[in-house]
């Protein structure tokens, strides 16, 4: 072993985890550089924690809506009265 005193991983530029390894320059949360994100089928949980519903979906929570109503556009309101 000898005297252990340096640091294999290192913070990941894209995920933020301390897994990005040095001398093999890749992450192993993410995959980074890798341009396809790292994931696997047989951790469900690691799936769960980091998919689609997790963060803010700041363009798909606002499609979900527009689905709702057959994504229509460009109409007015009937008046009320």
């Amino acid at each position: 072993f000898g005297k252990r005193r340096n640091k294999t991983h290192t913070l990941c530029r894209r995920c933020g985890s301390k897994a990005y390894h040095l001398q093999k320059s890749t992450c192993g949360k993410c995959g980074y550089p890798a341009k396809r994100k790292r994931k696997y089928n047989w951790s469900a949980k690691a799936k769960r924690r980091n998919t689609t519903g997790t963060g803010r979906m700041r363009h798909l929570k606002i499609v979900y809506r527009r689905f709702r109503h057959g994504f229509r556009e460009g109409t007015t309101p009937k008046p009320k009265r």
